[in-house]
């Protein structure tokens, strides 16, 4: 997995629930597991920002409800620095949906803003984005 250009703290951890911001079907996902994760042996794991994670549907469309999702956190409460010094933190945790192992997304829309560490490691979900912070 390519590297992001910021010092990206531990934002989510597992069994958080976030916003789908994707026009998927899904509402609310909880964060069930993060691949390709990085911790201590024994310590709960933990997602931060561009980071690929394993959702299940809460809330959303009824056929959907209960299913298993590969997904990308796009927005973080949690503040994270950059290498300018700046300091980025979004109003609410949100998630893209991806359909396959590739990272192409499932939606074809990102409401809201997503940060830019995710145009750096997954280009084709910033794709479909409306704004790139």
């Amino acid at each position: 997995m390519k590297a992001i250009s910021a010092r990206a703290t531990r934002g989510l951890n597992i069994g958080s629930e976030v916003v789908a911001t994707d026009n998927s079907g899904a509402r609310i996902v909880r964060i069930v597991g993060v691949k390709r994760g990085k911790t201590v042996k024994k310590r709960q794991q933990y997602a931060k920002i561009s980071d690929l994670v394993k959702v299940s549907v809460r809330k959303g469309k009824p056929e959907m409800k209960g299913e298993v999702f590969d997904a990308v956190v796009v927005r973080a409460r949690k503040p994270w620095r950059r290498k300018n010094g700046e300091r980025i933190a979004f109003s609410d945790n949100a998630v893209a949906l991806l359909k396959d192992e590739k990272g192409n997304p499932k939606g074809t829309q990102i409401k809201g803003p997503i940060a830019r560490e995710v145009l750096e490691r997954w280009v084709s979900v910033a794709k479909i984005a409306r704004i790139v912070v």
